[in-house]
């Protein structure tokens, strides 16, 4: 989600505007993170100058509804559905454009590529270690009835167990730059302990399956956006500070 504030360096409406950004962040629970353009500032875009100050922008898109005009140099004003003027718009009308961009964004989709993302790791971790010499006949015997060549696997199972390992906790990673929730990165790093010691150190099997559980339960608490956001600059925490007073 690209959330962008544009204003100019004298309008008397960016904190409140600000404000309005940080509550309706809080209201939809999506992680507080957006840009700021000054529309003069030579290192912003083209577009931002065919906004009015100030303008909040999801995904490109004018929470009011207004299109761009290129004719705008002036302090803008919004209209309430009651037809009153305000400096800023609706809050309803920002919260809307926050939870429409969060849906379109595929978080099912994201999950769903995360939770495929950790099958190798999970299919690694249940592979049994083959360190019984009877049980080689037994494993080969079942291979070639299926046309298949038994191979012995165990000396790869724990650098292929880490590896998967690793690419699962990337992938959690991701999720939680995108939610900013960071108890599922957590949880994996401590769930692939767990699979690596009970599995490589202490072989308690019930141990692996645990840490295996604790990785799948990651993996689906990623999507999860974090609840309380955290305003990014010392700008924003002001203009919360306002509008909490």
């Amino acid at each position: 989600m690209n959330v962008e504030l544009i204003y100019d360096a004298d309008c008397p409406n960016v904190e409140k505007m600000r404000s309005l950004l940080i509550q309706a962040f809080t209201q939809t629970g999506v992680s507080a993170r957006w840009r700021e353009w000054e529309r003069s500032a030579p290192e912003s875009p083209e577009y931002v100058r065919f906004f009015g100050s100030p303008t909040i922008l999801v995904d490109g898109k004018d929470v009011a509804g207004v299109a761009p005009d290129a004719g705008i140099r002036a302090c803008r004003v919004y209209r309430s559905e009651q037809g009153n003027l305000s400096r800023t718009p609706p809050l309803e009308a920002v919260c809307s454009a926050l939870r429409n961009a969060s849906s379109s964004s595929g978080p099912a989709e994201t999950q769903w590529r995360a939770m495929v993302a950790s099958f190798p790791a999970i299919g690694t971790a249940l592979l049994p270690k083959l360190v019984c010499p009877l049980c080689f006949r037994a494993y080969a015997a079942i291979l070639s009835m299926l046309g298949l060549e038994f191979v012995d696997y165990t000396p790869y199972l724990l650098p292929l167990t880490a590896a998967f390992l690793i690419v699962a906790i990337v992938v959690i990673a991701l999720q939680t730059r995108r939610t900013g929730n960071t108890m599922p990165l957590l949880l994996g790093i401590a769930a692939s302990i767990v699979v690596l010691i009970g599995k490589f150190s202490l072989e308690i099997d019930w141990l692996t399956t645990g840490g295996v559980v604790l990785l799948i339960v990651a993996v689906f608490l990623g999507g999860r956006t974090k609840s309380t956001p955290v305003a990014p600059c010392p700008a924003c925490a002001a203009g919360g500070d306002e509008q909490h007073a």
